[in-house]
């Protein structure tokens, strides 16, 4: 506790500060370290709360580095403020204590299909302004990403049940393990007098590497392996994981807790283009991830993967040549191979919906205020805009819920 008041007393308050333009939702950072330090931590976690839904777990796992701690003033000299010490703080004792009540109702009603961080906090708005909110999950709980793609050591996911608890406060219903698309379509529940309907389903595809041997029973996705890890009861003794972003470095970080594996991460490039954020990759190999880099996969094998070697031409003119030895191919040896190059949308919704378009990664297709291209339809956070941050989807949302709002008045003629 003393660390965090030292970090709040270090704030310097600035008149124009860099840490809350550097935050996507703008979180009021000078504000919440006065009110932390004099004591208003109701106050203060009702700000964070209503700026920020997530406040408690964008605490957490948000990439500090790059947004408030990134554009804190003392990163010139010194150390920047670590602002997410004293937010997890007041947001978890908020989270604790917060009593909500349903407000009035407007008479209009919601669907929100996806129980991830943009629904929820599509949820938590609407709600308050008086909508009769259902959220719409094919999972048995809420929080998407949030709760089967993060692991327990990062994100806790207790932190999601206490939400649940202010969820059902405001009035909102959670209809869990439904699948929109092949049984309800959107028809359907615009029929049953939804005004307005959100897509909210992120992205869970996985991607393929597209080379022989991804069908065998050595080889697992990264995404799937994160949802229920302790199905995955036979990984062996060495497991190898090919892509070097977060869900790679949580998946390996993971598979150490649960297994006595040795780990190795096969990427493609070097270690300055791993697309994990810093933090993460340094985690990693604190923990005992071995990085293995400029090896590209050409084949996996039920013992484990052959590769071969990228080499690396920097040019006189600065450009960037990259070719692989395909004359000297090598094995790797494994017990397990688990894939995590990234994820696409799932397309049961659009596949049986009417007039949803999507781009050519099947990504659905909306403007900057979340309308797609059917009417009454809105769409934000990962399923629009790819694989992104809690909070990038959180600031997304926000647009969306002015927007639906202004859209359903209208149409009511209010």
């Amino acid at each position: 506790m003393a660390d965090i008041i030292n970090e709040a007393q270090r704030c310097l308050k600035c008149k124009k500060p860099m840490c809350k333009e550097g935050c996507p939702v703008k979180t009021e950072i000078p504000q919440i370290m006065e009110m932390f330090l004099a004591g208003k931590m109701d106050e203060a976690g009702e700000i964070l709360f209503e700026n920020n839904p997530l406040s408690a777990l964008c605490s957490l796992i948000c990439p500090h580095e790059k947004n408030c701690m990134g554009h804190c003033v003392l990163n010139r000299k010194g150390t920047p403020i670590k602002f997410y010490e004293v937010e997890q703080y007041v947001s978890g004792f908020y989270l604790d204590k917060a009593r909500l009540s349903k407000p009035k109702q407007n008479g209009f009603r919601l669907a929100i299909i996806g129980a991830g961080p943009a629904g929820l906090t599509l949820a938590i708005i609407m709600a308050k302004k008086g909508y009769d909110v259902t959220i719409i999950d094919s999972k048995d709980k809420i929080g998407g990403v949030l709760r089967y793609g993060i692991p327990e050591f990062r994100l806790p996911k207790s932190l999601l049940d206490k939400l649940l608890k202010r969820l059902y406060e405001l009035g909102i219903k959670f209809r869990p393990n439904t699948l929109i698309g092949p049984t309800i379509t959107i028809d359907d529940m615009f029929s049953d007098g939804y005004d307005a309907i959100f897509i909210g389903t992120g992205v869970w595809n996985p991607n393929r590497l597209r080379i022989p041997g991804e069908s065998l029973g050595n080889v697992h996705f990264a995404i799937d392996y994160l949802k229920n890890p302790d199905s995955y009861d036979n990984l062996g003794d060495h497991v190898v994981i090919i892509g070097a972003g977060n869900v790679a470095m949580d998946a390996a970080r993971t598979i150490l807790r649960k297994t006595i594996a040795r780990v190795d991460v096969i990427f493609f490039r070097g270690r300055e283009e791993v697309t994990a954020l810093k933090e993460e990759l340094e985690l990693a190999e604190v923990d005992g991830v071995h990085m293995n880099y400029y090896l590209n996969t050409i084949k996996i094998e039920d013992d484990g993967i052959i590769v071969e070697k990228v080499i690396k031409k920097e040019n006189e003119d600065g450009t960037v040549e990259y070719t692989n030895d395909s004359a000297n191919p090598f094995k790797i040896n494994a017990s397990s191979v688990i894939i995590a190059i990234g994820q696409g949308p799932l397309a049961n919704i659009v596949k049986n919906s009417k007039q949803i378009d999507t781009n050519k990664k099947g990504l659905i297709e909306a403007n900057a205020k979340g309308q797609t291209t059917r009417e009454g339809v809105f769409a934000a956070g990962d399923v629009v805009s790819g694989a992104k941050t809690v909070v990038d989807a959180v600031a997304a949302t926000k647009l969306v819920a002015e927007e639906i709002d202004n859209y359903v008045r209208q149409k009511h003629n209010m």
